[in-house]
């Protein structure tokens, strides 16, 4: 199974608010889009059982509503996309504060050959994602031929 490449940098958070600071210092305009829209990559975890011949990856999406999440199946390719959208409530005559911003991810996995879209499942309970699909088919299964 390949996954999507990612590098994780423990720095880039630590580093944020100092380029905050140093952007509205330097460029007042910079500041505005530092952390509003864009995309992020949701944490994924991969767990293959020998037991029940299935792959479950597993999707933190704290938040996010089943309706706003898309889980695609194309040439063997499962992609699981989806966005979160600020809230159009506002208070009348009053200043709101507004931290959450609207962003947009996807992850690619990609798929056994053979796998059918009918043999994956997908649930979502307490902004986590579980996808759940056949490991290998029984066709695909390693056979060893005897050399004559």
């Amino acid at each position: 199974m390949s996954l999507m490449c990612f590098h994780y940098d423990p720095l880039i958070e630590f580093n944020l608010p100092l380029d905050i600071a140093l952007a509205t210092r330097f460029r007042p305009s910079v500041s505005a889009d530092i952390g509003r829209g864009g995309s992020f990559c949701p944490r994924m975890d991969i767990h293959e059982s020998k037991e029940t011949n299935t792959v479950t990856a597993t999707f933190e999406l704290p938040g996010m509503k089943p309706e706003n999440i898309t889980i695609d199946i194309h040439k063997n390719r499962l992609t699981v996309a989806g966005e979160a959208r600020k809230s159009d409530s506002n208070e009348e005559g009053g200043y709101t504060v507004r931290e959450r911003s609207y962003s947009k991810f996807s992850r690619t996995l990609q798929l056994p050959f053979g796998t059918k879209p009918d043999d994956v499942e997908a649930k979502m309970e307490d902004g986590v994602l579980t996808v759940t699909f056949p490991r290998t088919n029984p066709e695909q299964q390693a056979q060893r031929i005897t050399i004559q």
